[in-house]
């Protein structure tokens, strides 16, 4: 992008360097009425009007004097941009045409709004000269649009439109570029992240604005469809000049943004109202207000040290000294190429946060898969498991052999879940049951299992509930009937699902408050890992035992 930049700055100073062909050109008059001694070099001009007034569809004429001081550089050509259908005339002789003037009863073929001819080397000589136009215009009768004769080399005026354009439309497919590639990542991207689909609908703006701006060169455009390629124009631009502070608002993280944008938009809809149907200075007012927007933004950011402030501040103030120097359609679009570049550098500041994110999740799923298979291969558990087991093979080999089948059923599951983020939860119910069945042998209590509206589709992170079950075993004693139960409910709706986990025992006493040990951390980060921002956890002492309550909003799947 900075090369394109450095290219088309090149190409502009190039085109606009040493001058071919000095002139000096003088301002219209105008009358109406229709005769064809009125193109004559010499005439007099008494009763000319400095202004067209209101023609009608009545024929005009207007005359307007140009001096060639020097052409240098070959073949001169004549530039005509006016409103309407005429015929024109250099020093009396006819040179070409623009439509086709009307007449009161025969209606015109309506020409361009910009024409270039060639002016024959007979008539090219320097000194004075006149240019005048037989015209006609029916479209837009009451717009008083200005006369302008351009005067230079004709294969300077054929090509450097050319040229510049093709230039523009370069730089215009590397918008499109960038759109298309930053839609398919918004569109591709786990999480939503809504700064890449605001920059990449900006550059398809920038795309359609360039396009709409220069195509002009390459297709014919009759003068009464003019105005609307401008309202096209205009609103591109009014878009794009609300677009891009939203986009620096939320990289930045600015205060009170909306309130900035709403002050923006209000000032730009005041220029269109205020400034309707002079379409080129809207557009240079609402270039004007984006920048003193993003102005104080990049002033506020770099105040609170954020990462990209300067750069967007050093383009900010660079394309202003370009505009001062540059046209107005050279240096707006200069100004957007330097605003692309600034968001593409904090698109980079931002993608290196993300795959650090992205390591450190893997690293923290790595870390959960771990303590996963701790969880029950802690030397304790295995002790006293084995302790169990010796005592039952001893004393009921039948029950000692089921023991064994229980304990390698609990080991099998939780081999196949471990590596995994998700598991249907019915697999998570038949890890809980194998381990009561392993915990009952173990500690001689009768533990039930009980669930409710679980869905076949429905899935948790592994061992979440296991976690809760195991909770339930350590802090709970038996109730009066020798039994602890535990109840597993699901229930869902249009913004969420829930899982509730009732542990029916007595609770233990405890000295110190039941917030949350090693248990509930692997809980909570088990759901960060899966539904990042979208869970809530609650678990508390409840009249029968304890219960957990786990929430997932449905946006997260």
């Amino acid at each position: 992008m900075k090369r394109i930049i450095l290219f088309i700055f090149s190409v502009v100073l190039f085109c606009s360097c040493k001058r071919q062909v000095l002139y000096e050109e003088y301002d219209p008059i105008f009358k109406t009425g229709d005769d064809v001694a009125w193109a004559a070099k010499s005439l007099n001009e008494t009763g000319w009007r400095q202004e067209r007034g209101a023609t009608g569809r009545q024929v005009f004429w207007i005359r307007e004097k140009t001096e060639l001081i020097a052409n240098s550089g070959g073949a001169l050509g004549l530039q005509v941009i006016a409103f309407g259908a005429y015929e024109i005339y250099w020093d009396g002789v006819k040179i070409g045409i623009n439509g086709k003037p009307g007449s009161p009863i025969v209606d015109e073929v309506p020409g361009n709004e910009t024409i270039i001819l060639p002016v024959p080397d007979s008539l090219s000589k320097p000194g004075k000269h006149t240019v005048a136009l037989r015209s006609t215009q029916f479209s837009y009768p009451r717009v008083q649009r200005n006369v302008g004769v351009k005067l230079d080399t004709y294969v300077n005026l054929i090509r450097r439109p050319l040229l510049i354009s093709s230039l523009m439309f370069i730089m215009a497919g590397a918008f499109l570029v960038a759109s298309l590639y930053y839609i398919f990542l918004y569109f591709n991207s786990h999480k939503k992240q809504y700064p890449v689909l605001i920059f990449s609908v900006i550059c398809l703006l920038f795309f359609l604005l360039l396009i709409t701006e220069y195509i002009k060169f390459y297709i014919e455009i009759p003068y009464p469809k003019f105005f609307i390629r401008m309202e096209v124009i205009g609103w591109l631009t009014f878009s794009i000049s609300l677009l891009v502070p939203l986009y620096f608002c939320i990289q930045f993280g600015i205060k009170r943004k909306y309130l900035l944008l709403c002050l923006l938009f209000g000032v730009l809809l005041f220029i269109y109202i205020r400034n309707y149907g002079h379409y080129d200075l809207s557009a240079i007012y609402y270039s004007r207000a984006m920048w003193l927007t993003m102005l104080l933004i990049a002033f506020d950011a770099v105040y609170r040290k954020q990462k990209g402030s300067w750069l967007l501040m050093a383009g900010i103030l660079a394309s202003a000294g370009m505009n001062y120097y540059l046209l107005y359609d050279f240096g707006i679009f200069i100004f957007y190429t330097f605003i692309v570049v600034s968001m593409l550098y904090l698109h980079t500041i931002r993608m290196k946060k993300i795959e650090q994110e992205h390591s450190n999740s893997l690293l923290l799923s790595s870390r959960l898969q771990l303590e996963l298979l701790k969880k029950n291969i802690q030397p304790h558990f295995i002790k006293n498991t084995l302790t169990s087991l010796i005592d039952w093979v001893e004393e009921s080999p039948k029950k000692g052999t089921e023991f064994i089948q229980a304990l390698a059923n609990e080991f099998d599951i939780m081999n196949a879940i471990s590596e995994q983020s998700l598991i249907p939860i019915r697999q998570e119910i038949a890890l809980c049951q194998m381990h009561l069945k392993v915990m009952g042998f173990r500690k001689e209590i009768s533990y039930e299992w009980e669930d409710s509206g679980i869905s076949t589709s429905a899935t948790i992170p592994p061992a979440v509930i296991h976690t809760l079950l195991e909770n339930g075993i350590t802090h709970n004693t038996p109730q009066d009937n020798g039994t602890i139960r535990f109840k597993l409910s699901f229930s869902q709706n249009d913004d969420f699902c829930q899982y509730t986990f009732e542990t029916l025992g007595k609770n233990r006493e405890l000295q110190t408050n039941r917030s949350g040990g090693n248990g509930f951390r692997y809980i909570k980060a088990r759901l960060e890992e899966s539904y990042p921002g979208c869970w809530q956890f609650s678990s508390a002492a409840s009249a029968q035992g304890w219960t957990s309550i786990i929430k997932i909003n449905n946006k997260s799947k």
